[in-house]
Order: structure tokens, then C-alpha cells, then sequence
């Protein structure tokens, strides 16, 4: 009796880690989700609201990264809040402003 009370009391234990680590998981993606979405409006953003947005700051639920590494590449990263955890990624393309010579 003992070893078996031993027994299901771990395999509680192991279910209930299991349980919490797919509740994780599921946050985890949701969180995935809704950073790539945000960074789906961001991508339609013209070259002036990129250069405009350089650098590292809050934005609403996120923490937004966007950095000018070429003259007409944008790398810009979606965050946690805290700036810890990656959500999403990518690098964008703007070309750049033609001058018009009168």
C-alpha cells in the first residue's frame, strides 16, 4: 500500500506539471499570435513611420525594437513588455526616397 501511495502521488504530481506546462505553451502561443499580428500592421507602415518608430520602446502590450541596418532595410522585433522573450522577428525593405531634381 505504501508504494502504491507513493506511486500515485507522483503520477499526480507529473499530471499535474504536465497540465501546467501545456497551459503555458497555450499562452505562449497566444502571446505568438497576437505579436505577429501586431507586427503585421507594423510591415504596412511607409519608411517615415519606421524612422520615425527607431530605436527600443514600449508599445502598448509589447516592446518594439526597430533598427535601420542598411539604408533601405528595417530590422524590427516585437517583444515581451520586459524586453526578456523574442516574440516575433523580421527584416523589411523600404526603398528609399528619390530626390527630384528641379
Amino acid at each position: 500500500m505504501t508504494i502504491l501511495g507513493i506511486v500515485s502521488t507522483s503520477l499526480v504530481a507529473y499530471v499535474h506539471e504536465c497540465i501546467r506546462s501545456v497551459e503555458r505553451t497555450r499562452d505562449y502561443e497566444a502571446k505568438v499570435r497576437s505579436a505577429s499580428a501586431y507586427l503585421d500592421k507594423i510591415a504596412l507602415w511607409p519608411r517615415e513611420d519606421l524612422d520615425r518608430h527607431l530605436g527600443d520602446r514600449p508599445s502598448g502590450s509589447w516592446r518594439l525594437t526597430i533598427q535601420r541596418v542598411q539604408p533601405t532595410l528595417y530590422d524590427v522585433t516585437v517583444l515581451e513588455p520586459t524586453g526578456a522573450i523574442v516574440l516575433v522577428h523580421t527584416v523589411l525593405f523600404r526603398e528609399e526616397k528619390k530626390l527630384s531634381h528641379n
